[in-house]
């Protein structure tokens, strides 16, 4: 099948949007009218000319079988990727309404193009030649991970007196004193080289007077960054697969080295989480021969979108190496050999009850995991009182969904594909209740995002 063939739907090149804003103007942008001299080829490559402010169109081109997904160049001013130029070409493209004809690419666009393909084969064979000599010297390596061990041997010391003082004080204590005093010690942590502990410090200074209940809230969290702390400073004493995860959950990155597996991938779902300091991207995949279920982090610095983008609902034949950690489901994505396209995969599907079951036993492996991605086969929306939840139809038990997936215009979208009829939902499954990210309506319906870049 030439790529030609293969349409993606709006909410697919709309999932690729790193904010709502562009959405937006992406949108409007999707239609005939702003573009000119718009053309496509079988090899994946869209491009035109649209009219903007100034004297001269901006040429937009995008390479939709670049192996870590779309890549695009705009000669626009957006420091935004995808602009939303490359959205709404992209738009107009799917509509596949003859708009975007096939034909020879412009020099401006084949010229990025074959550098774009030339220099990616030139980074291959630099990383093929060098895989076989490993450069550094590893007793340099060995010191620096010595002294970095150190450093956070003292933090999570540090941090079990501070928690020690706040339990002998009492969690009334927490309360009156504010923010400050936990971004105070998130900074400890960060000098400690220990980021992950850091991160987990300041999301305690956020529990205090959050709600009725807080002070349980506040004492659960303190046990499990207990229970962190305790696990590094006895990690010589664990199974190397939780050693290694006690390990990730502190913040030493560790390398993707498990083996390469090459599967036809299901992109699940794509969404975006940003602080003052980072985006962070998450792209769930499934696995249509192995089985399995990944998650593939990217990174952006702070109002930037990660590079790494793929259009939910599509798969492609990649290959993903693993992460280690027990219970561990972050991976990295290797060589693609194909460029993403529809295909029939959807995951197998749990009841709510299995589902619930299934986070209890990914707890065994990772204490500190919030949740864990399942599939609902068969579920229904409905409104518990003010809430709502996931209900099996055929069934008595359901999953309530999260404070945060409640608050979602994405709730309605469900609730509409729905219709009070069974719908297929993936999601995340925590002690908080279940996150709908990607839903498909009863036969053979196109997946559709229920999360969206933020």
């Amino acid at each position: 099948m030439t790529q030609q063939a293969v349409r993606w739907t709006a909410d697919q090149v709309l999932a690729l949007a790193p904010d709502t804003a562009s959405r937006k103007a992406g949108s409007k942008l999707g239609a005939a009218g702003p573009w000119s001299e718009a053309g496509s080829s079988d090899e994946g490559t869209v491009w035109g000319l649209c009219r903007g402010s100034g004297s001269k169109p901006y040429q937009t081109v995008i390479d939709i079988a670049d192996s870590t997904g779309p890549a695009y160049k705009c000669s626009c001013p957006s420091r935004k990727f995808p602009c939303k130029h490359a959205l709404g070409l992209l738009l107009l493209w799917a509509g596949a309404d003859g708009t975007v004809a096939r034909g020879p690419a412009p020099d401006w666009a084949e010229q990025w193009i074959e550098g774009r393909r030339q220099r990616a084969g030139q980074k291959r064979t630099a990383g093929g030649a060098s895989g076989a000599s490993p450069s550094g010297d590893p007793e340099a390596a060995r010191r620096r991970a010595e002294r970095r061990a150190e450093r956070i041997t003292a933090g999570a010391a540090e941090l079990e007196q501070r928690l020690a003082d706040l339990l002998r004080g009492g969690l009334a204590t927490a309360e009156q004193a504010g923010y400050g005093l936990w971004e105070e010690t998130a900074a400890r942590m960060v000098d400690a080289q220990a980021p992950g502990l850091a991160t987990r410090v300041r999301e305690l200074g956020a529990i205090p007077s959050s709600g009725p209940g807080w002070p349980v809230r506040l004492l659960e969290e303190c046990a499990l960054l207990h229970l962190l702390d305790q696990g590094w400073l006895r990690r010589e004493r664990l199974p190397d697969g939780l050693a290694a995860t006690v390990r990730s959950r502190v913040g030493l990155s560790g390398s993707a080295d498990g083996p390469p597996i090459r599967d036809r991938w299901l992109v699940l779902a794509q969404y975006d989480t940003a602080d003052t300091r980072l985006t962070t991207r998450r792209i769930w995949l499934y696995g249509a021969e192995s089985g399995r279920t990944v998650l593939l982090l990217s990174y952006g610095a702070a109002g930037r979108a990660p590079g790494l983008a793929l259009p939910v609902g599509l798969a492609f034949e990649a290959e993903v190496s693993s992460y280690p950690g027990a219970g561990q489901l972050r991976a990295a994505l290797g060589e693609q050999f194909t460029p993403p396209a529809p295909a029939p995969i959807r995951p197998p599907g749990l009841t709510t009850l299995e589902a619930a079951v299934r986070y209890g036993e990914a707890l065994r492996a990772d204490p500190w995991l919030d949740s864990y991605p399942v599939t609902l086969d068969r579920v229904v929306p409905t409104p518990d009182g003010d809430a709502w939840q996931l209900a099996d139809a055929e069934g008595d038990s359901a999953l309530p969904l999260t404070p945060s997936a409640q608050s979602r215009p994405e709730l309605w979208r469900l609730v509409a594909l729905s219709g009070g009829a069974p719908v297929t939902v993936f999601g995340e499954c925590g002690h908080r209740g279940f996150t709908p990210l990607t839903a498909w309506a009863e036969g053979a319906g196109e997946a559709v995002a229920m999360c969206s870049t933020s």
